[in-house]
């Protein structure tokens, strides 16, 4: 693979400077509504097999087209099809300046390119997002097809989350931002790679990009079973008040504020800025009322400075409070100890908050040269109390632990995106550089007793850490057909760590790891698209382990490959299939009550993933996801190769339907069978079987929502694990599944005004 890299490396530099094309036609696309710039929008011509797709600024170019009238066929999920007929001649420009209208979503208007190698399940979310009714940010994440997430901390602690045969723990294998700013936390108090993304209120979510697999250049640490960006919206079609409530005293408060009034912001759609506000209450069903509260607020401005320059600011916090019933052992349950929705110390819980602020600024040098600067700030605060164990090491007070810190995380991105000409051949590069640091003071585990911390130290001690990057990406149509995209990735660490526990002096470690990136896409026909992906990606690891360990496995490796296809069947059914396969260098577990990550050692998954959806009637869509994995450790002995918790199968799915009145209803399942619990398969959790439904009406002004969880009331557990506890009065510890509980039936009921 190195040689066919630097061989495309060689030819697409030797080339780049081809770029006296001079028959081309230009375009800018927008929302009718908002007279703001729409990304992703597909662009082809009708006359070839040529394709192009909106950026940012919704623009698009063509290149290499010789003198004769072409036909283009615009089009956008969630907008009515247009059609353009141009005249490109030599040495002229022609421009298109288009604005799309909303409508019903229409499969048979949703088009197979071969400009969207990287994006091709992009097309999957893009759907989902205009299907499904999105209430929380954990309904964001599974708009992902195969992803689950479990929550088992009250409901503000990161969710743990399960995606192509991982267990990824809370982010330890998926690179998760939004707007650019990185989720997951290196280093955390809790685990690698946390990710809590509680800070994010849905109804300000434009977009969802993801990639399953190590193929993308653009991203960096924790790229590993995929990654999860979230792009907000760059202003409001509406002023908007919304009020929930439901069982266990639920409930739910959003406003959603444009600052320029509306008819100011379309005489002048350069300028727009708009203010969200939420806030969440729940005592969820636990017997001991879980107290969940969070806030959130988020403000964005857009402008056009000049003609050429478009910034971005946004600012947001959040905090959040809980008690939590924790995981509880089976046996308490069978032997009438407590009740399924009981606990064994009902003092764990926590409290979390974020601040984030995002400069964005978007530079056009030129028609084919764009300029993207990102520089963003966030200030963290964590702290969190778990008993796994209950009393197996102190039988007196019980084994409560606190887990502490405080976090400022800062940095920087460019990155530099060219069109150009490959002989007769339209070609894109980027060039890109960033650095990320975290400094994070205090960060404690510590034994307490009813969130009462004793002088009783695990750990403690101050983290610095650096990632710095670069890379080259390079996308080129070979023939009209065939679309090749190759990059390279260079990512630096430095890791710093100051052990107050012991007063021993800062230990440091540093290492640098590369990654290369090879994908190839065909359009076989005009409905169906092949692909190839081969990539190396890494996730760090925590900086006390490397620093312990004088530098090794710092960025441990990722090898992996998909072949698959994505395309339509018939005018209604689009479908993504991929074969893939994942090799690590190391797996790692958290152990987090030890303060220690454990090395698991070599794996390998192999897996299949599915994904259909089709448009039954105008009003009518079905959709189903299907993941099958086979993750396995590597130089164990077989009856030891299990990975715990690892999904080898899942799918969810659901039947969404949108009626010209305004009524929309929703009826979904999500099926996680039962999995290897341990190495040796000697435990396994119990699978499940959920349905949820949603029913809404909405007019100009009002919208009535009436959401059901758990729909037929079946008894599951969300979250699982296998753990050795011992119980107040047991003479003898005893390991077995420990877990928490799935909500049971539950209704909530929402009204919301628009103005």
């Amino acid at each position: 693979m190195k040689r066919l890299l630097s061989l495309s490396f060689f030819c697409l530099t030797i080339f780049s400077a081809a770029n006296a094309n001079h028959h081309y036609i230009k375009g800018v696309i927008k929302d009718e509504q908002t007279q703001l710039p729409l990304s992703f929008v597909t662009i082809s011509v009708k006359e070839t097999a040529k394709a192009a797709i909106t950026d940012e600024l919704g623009k698009f170019i063509f290149g290499d087209l010789k003198e004769s009238t072409y036909t283009l066929v615009i089009s956008s999920i969630g907008y009515m099809q247009q059609t353009v007929t141009l005249q490109s001649a030599e040495d002229e420009a022609q421009t298109v300046h288009l604005s799309l209208r909303r409508s019903y979503l229409a499969l048979a208007d949703v088009t197979v390119t071969a400009n969207t190698l990287l994006h091709s399940t992009n097309t999957i979310g893009a759907i989902d997002m205009k299907l499904r009714p999105v209430r929380t940010s954990q309904d964001l994440l599974r708009c992902v097809p195969g992803l689950f997430i479990a929550q088992h901390a009250g409901g503000g602690k990161a969710e743990q989350i399960f995606l192509r045969g991982f267990d990824i723990d809370h982010g330890t294998d998926v690179n998760i931002s939004v707007d650019g700013i990185p989720v997951n936390m290196v280093s955390h108090a809790h685990g690698q790679g946390y990710a809590d993304l509680h800070f994010l209120i849905p109804e300000t979510i434009e977009k969802l990009d993801f990639g399953k697999g190590p193929y993308y250049t653009g991203k960096g640490d924790f790229t590993t079973a995929g990654y999860v960006a979230f792009t907000t919206k760059d202003a409001l079609d509406n002023n908007e008040v919304k009020l929930e409530a439901g069982n266990f005293s639920t409930m739910r408060a959003l406003a959603l504020l444009n600052i320029i009034p509306k008819q100011k912001r379309l005489k002048n759609p350069n300028q727009s800025a708009y203010i969200a506000a939420e806030y969440n209450y729940s005592n969820g069903p636990f017997t001991s009322p879980q107290y969940f509260n969070r806030y959130n607020v988020f403000a964005k401005y857009r402008t056009l400075i000049g003609k050429k320059n478009l910034l971005n600011i946004s600012a947001s916090d959040f905090g959040s409070k809980w008690n939590a019933s924790g995981q509880i052992p089976e046996r308490a349950v069978k032997q009438g100890l407590i009740g399924r929705f009981g606990s064994i110390d009902d003092s764990e819980g926590g409290s979390t908050g974020r601040t984030n602020i995002n400069l964005q600024l978007k530079t056009q040098l030129n028609e084919r040269t764009t300029l993207s600067q990102q520089l963003f700030y966030s200030n963290y605060r964590f702290e969190l109390f778990s008993n796994f164990t209950f009393f197996l090491n102190d039988p007196v007070n019980g084994d409560e632990i606190r887990q502490y810190e405080k976090r400022n995380l800062g940095g920087y991105n460019m990155a530099l995106q060219k069109k150009w000409a490959l002989g007769n051949r339209d070609a894109e590069s980027t060039w890109s550089a960033g650095s990320r640091y975290d400094a994070t003071n205090g960060s404690r585990l510590s034994r307490a007793v009813k969130r009462m911390p004793l002088n009783e130290d695990y750990a403690w001690g101050n983290i610095r850490q650096l990632n710095s990057w670069v890379y080259w990406d390079n996308a080129i149509a070979i023939t009209d057909k065939l679309q090749l995209n190759a990059g390279v990735r260079y990512d630096y660490f430095y890791f710093n760590y100051a052990d107050l526990l012991r007063n021993a002096q800062a230990g440091k470690a540093h290492a640098g790891t590369l990654s290369p990136k090879l994908n190839l896409n065909y359009r076989l026909s005009n409905v169906l698209n092949l692909y190839v992906k081969t990539g190396k990606s890494f996730h760090s690891n925590d900086a006390r382990v490397s620093v312990l360990q004088n530098g090794r496995q710092i960025a441990p490796a990722a090898y992996g490959f998909d072949i698959g296809a994505d395309g339509k069947l018939g005018e209604h059914v689009f479908f993504n299939l991929a074969f893939w396969q994942l090799n690590l260098d190391q797996e790692f577990v958290y152990v987090g009550d030890e303060a220690i990550v454990e090395p698991g050692g070599k794996s390998r998954r192999r897996g299949i993933d599915f994904s259909l959806r089709t448009q039954i009637a105008k009003w009518l869509y079905a959709d189903v996801d299907a993941n099958y994995a086979s993750p396995v450790l590597l130089n164990v002995p077989k009856n030891e190769n299990r990975i715990p918790l690892a999904p080898r199968f899942s799918s969810m799915g659901g039947l969404s339907a949108k009626f010209s009145k305004g009524i929309e209803a929703s009826l979904r399942y999500r099926w996680l069978p039962a999995r290897p619990a341990n190495e040796t398969n000697t435990v396994r959790t119990r699978g499940y079987f959920v349905n949820d439904a949603v029913l809404r009406y909405s007019n100009n002004h009002w919208q009535y929502q009436l959401t059901i969880e758990n729909l037929l009331n079946t008894d599951w557990n969300e979250a699982q694990f296998d753990t050795e506890s011992r119980l107040r009065n047991e003479q003898e510890p005893v390991t077995e599944l420990h877990y928490t509980p799935g909500v049971p039936f539950s209704i909530r009921v929402g009204v919301g005004y628009r103005f």
